[in-house]
């Protein structure tokens, strides 16, 4: 079964993006792995009290993560009886996204359009501009 990977976060599109998920999944018999990703960077120098702190503030976010975000995606993919796999991972969105679906054979990314201010776009750019630049597979944006 081939799988499409579909990035999420806690907003309205996301959930638009699981449902649009849902239906192509349906039609193509696809897997869906659910993923969020919290920002954070390997490259910052901490102290050892920061690493032990940084650690359960790690494991925190990922419950809330799963509590907040998963949870209610995952809610919408069993109603609709599409199989999934959920993962929650550290690092920068675009890139462990891309990654998870090199490591998952992923013929697919679907992402949502999350609105970043003008300013932070033009300077940083967005998620989904980054995936689509540089994704092995197609990649669809929500709006």
């Amino acid at each position: 079964m081939e799988s499409i990977v579909v990035g999420v976060d806690n907003s309205e599109v996301s959930t638009r993006a699981v449902e649009f998920a849902a239906d192509r999944s349906l039609r193509n018999d696809w897997k869906v792995v659910l993923v969020h990703v919290i920002p954070w960077s390997p490259y910052s120098f901490q102290t050892p009290s920061e690493n032990e702190h940084r650690h359960r503030q790690r494991t925190k976010e990922i419950e809330a993560a799963q509590d907040q975000i998963i949870a209610p995606m995952a809610a919408i993919l069993d109603q609709a009886g599409v199989s999934h796999d959920d993962v929650i991972i550290h690092g920068r969105p675009s890139e462990a996204m891309i990654d998870l679906a090199k490591e998952r054979g992923a013929v697919h990314i679907i992402v949502g359009r999350t609105g970043d201010s003008g300013l932070r776009e033009a300077v940083f750019g967005s998620v989904a501009s980054r995936l689509v630049q540089h994704a092995p597979v197609p990649v669809t944006v929500m709006p």
